[in-house]
């Protein structure tokens, strides 16, 4: 073989090595495809934050709905690349409401956008845009009383750990849970004719988590719950009272695998 041809070759086999690379390199490092409408991952399960606000007779201040609204904005600050967060309320009908269809995932910064792929600013337009705006509306009304029939905060949390997207498939599920704690339906109530001898009347702790698994199973397990305790000084309940619904509830929490803390959320 002459000279000028083995160079050729060589050649040619150097350009389609270079070529292979950078088809390789454009398959490899191409993202993921996201869900145009919740940024998440296509086929990919995140970890998954949940803002549910009590709206079932709870009146909430203006000072305590401006920190609802900060600890949304908390809870999405925290947020790592690819997580998830919601927002659902439990409204008058003691129903489970994703509030304006709120659902979605943090792309990541502008910044940490690849431009090859994705405009940053376009993907930043977007995020803030899905986020705000179904935000703000969300918050219309916490200033409002609505009488509700029931509360059924222990079956609501556990139907959303049920749900597809907050089920035992998920990781790091985390629910922020804004409420008086005052369940009130057929499961049980912390009401009655007259508000004396309350824990003489709250059914026992391990009976209702033994009820509520025989109807989700152990959808709770491993959940990451925080509570923050709305304080309704109009409503009646004493101190001592409030602090009898919470140790009912930290008990059937306990029996159902929850992880739980409590923060006061003064008026």
């Amino acid at each position: 073989m002459r000279s000028k041809d083995f160079i050729g070759l060589f050649n040619l086999v150097v350009v389609a090595g270079v070529l292979g690379a950078i088809s390789y390199a454009a398959l490899v490092l191409q993202p993921a495809e996201y869900d145009p409408e919740t940024l998440c991952l296509v086929d990919e399960t995140p970890p998954h934050t949940i803002v549910m606000i009590d709206r079932t007779e709870v009146l909430y201040t203006p000072a305590q709905a401006r920190r609802i609204h900060d600890v949304i904005h908390d809870a999405r600050a925290s947020l790592e690349i690819g997580e998830r967060l919601s927002l659902f309320e439990l409204n008058h009908r003691g129903e489970i409401r994703n509030t304006n269809r709120f659902s979605v995932c943090n792309p990541g910064r502008g910044d940490q956008i690849n431009p090859l792929y994705r405009t940053p600013n376009r993907v930043q337009m977007r995020y803030e845009a899905l986020f705000d705006r179904p935000l703000d509306r969300a918050l219309d009304g916490l200033l409002d009383l609505i009488d509700s029939p029931v509360t059924p905060l222990a079956e609501s949390m556990a139907e959303l750990a049920t749900r597809e997207d907050f089920d035992r498939a998920v990781p790091r599920r985390r629910i922020i849970l804004v409420s008086d704690m005052l369940q009130n339906t057929q499961l049980y109530s912390v009401y009655g004719h007259a508000r004396v001898d309350l824990a003489g009347r709250l059914p026992d702790p391990a009976i209702i988590a033994r009820e509520l698994e025989n109807r989700y199973g152990r959808a709770l397990a491993g959940v990451e719950l925080e509570i923050l305790f709305v304080a309704q000084d109009h409503d009646g309940w004493t101190p001592q009272q409030r602090a009898i619904i919470r140790a009912h509830w930290e008990e059937i929490f306990r029996h159902l695998g929850v992880r739980q803390s409590w923060r006061e959320f003064p008026e």
